[in-house]
């Protein structure tokens, strides 16, 4: 039986959508649908718009495929269309796969040219807002520029390979291994963001695990074995103490202060009066500066009392240990710069925490949890953790005053 095609005149269509607008004006809209022939439609919604669509049949279901609205479609642009979709449903063609496969193919074309500069960039604005502070933000500029950049940031981002990746990381994988791992990581998560946003199609080339560790050599013995902070041994801390008393300058208190609490650089170097309770020897630090994101509650024994009470002398402005421009604290460097100055090469900064807990676990009767939340540490087993609802204040207090006294033993 032939098939009647080209039923719709644009005067019916008009017609009809006259009494569909009155209708929707009326809240008595319902859809309408205006068959032409050959699948081609014409669909009227409730509220009086209208679009075409091709109709047809395809393994066994209805399927249908939209050819735009109406009148921005005509009648005639319409029928055009449908017949270039049965003529793919004659070949054995899905119109509604060809469609969308030719989407993408012009989308593609729109986003060729955007490079990994631009991609990264938009990157880090994108994800700016969830990093816990602006210098992470900064990190992320720092390395892509040193590194990235000068071989794949000009490069469109479809385009960039696996060699691009060994060219980047092969001159620094061994003797910078820690900012080559940074590096790659931050590489595949733009690329993996490129890839959700339809910049680019295929596996990701800066992906490590079976991808990468073929072809980059893997680190000696001798490196993965010191990848740990230098620290100093102990046994060495009350002479040490001792000499960094000597010393001048506010990275000499933030540095003891350091020590005394047994607390991260940035935790220390970027504290606040207002988090200070000296009635209660307490200094509270929000979980916004904290790594794990959660309320870290440190006890002020004796001695850090002392310091704060010396620094206030020095205020300035909020931050307890500034700097020498007006209301901002200390760099790290101040206090690298001061071990050096020391003639401390063997130690670093964030060493001080190892050392923290090597006297605990091998000096005192200390219990481990005690020890790992006095670091602010995570418990790696997420049932623990669930159960561990307490901060062990009174444990901790009880531990850093011990700690405190030896730190200090080199008075007596």
């Amino acid at each position: 039986m032939r098939v009647r095609l080209q039923k719709l005149s644009d005067l019916k269509i008009e017609s009809v959508l006259k009494g569909a607008r009155q209708a929707a004006a009326d809240d008595s809209g319902k859809v309408i649908l205006l068959g032409d022939g050959g699948g081609l439609t014409l669909q009227i919604s409730k509220t009086g718009s209208a679009s075409w669509l091709h109709r047809y049949m395809r393994d066994g279901r209805p399927t249908a495929v939209g050819l735009g609205a109406y009148p921005q479609i005509s009648l005639h642009e319409a029928r055009k269309l449908a017949q270039e979709y049965r003529r793919l449903l004659i070949e054995g063609e899905d119109p509604l796969a060809t469609k969308r496969s030719l989407e993408a193919v012009s989308r593609l074309r729109k986003l060729k040219g955007t490079t990994f500069n631009a991609c990264a960039a938009k990157y880090i604005a994108d994800h700016r807002a969830e990093w816990k502070s602006s210098k992470h933000a900064q990190q992320w500029e720092n390395t892509l520029t040193a590194y990235a950049f000068p071989v794949i940031g000009m490069r469109e981002i479809s385009a960039i390979t696996t060699q691009d990746l060994v060219r980047i990381l092969q001159p620094i994988w061994l003797a910078k291994k820690e900012t080559a791992s940074r590096v790659r990581g931050r590489v595949e998560a733009v690329i993996d963001w490129a890839t959700a946003l339809g910049y680019r199609t295929g596996e990701n080339p800066a992906r490590y695990k079976g991808h990468l560790e073929h072809l980059l050599a893997r680190s000696t013995p001798e490196q993965r074995a010191d990848k740990h902070h230098a620290a100093l041994p102990h046994s060495k801390i009350p002479g040490f103490m001792k000499s960094l008393s000597a010393q001048d300058g506010m990275a000499r208190w933030a540095l003891e202060f350091l020590i005394l609490t047994a607390c991260r650089t940035s935790e220390v170097l970027n504290a606040k009066w207002s988090e200070i309770s000296e009635e209660e020897c307490l200094w509270v630090i929000p979980k916004e500066r904290m790594k794990a994101a959660k309320t870290h509650r440190v006890p002020l024994v004796e001695r850090a009392l002392e310091i704060l009470m010396t620094v206030k002398t020095f205020q300035k402005g909020d931050y307890i240990f500034p700097s020498g421009a007006e209301d901002s604290p200390l760099s790290n460097m101040a206090l690298a710069m001061l071990l050096r100055r020391m003639g401390a090469e063997n130690a670093t900064v964030h060493g001080f925490r190892s050392t923290f807990r090597d006297w605990i676990g091998e000096k005192t009767n200390h219990d481990f949890r005690t020890a790992e939340a006095a670091l602010a540490h995570k418990i790696p087993d997420r049932v623990a953790a669930a159960y561990a609802r307490s901060d062990l204040y009174d444990k901790r207090f009880s531990m850093m005053e011990d700690w405190g006294a030896y730190c200090t033993s080199w008075k007596s």
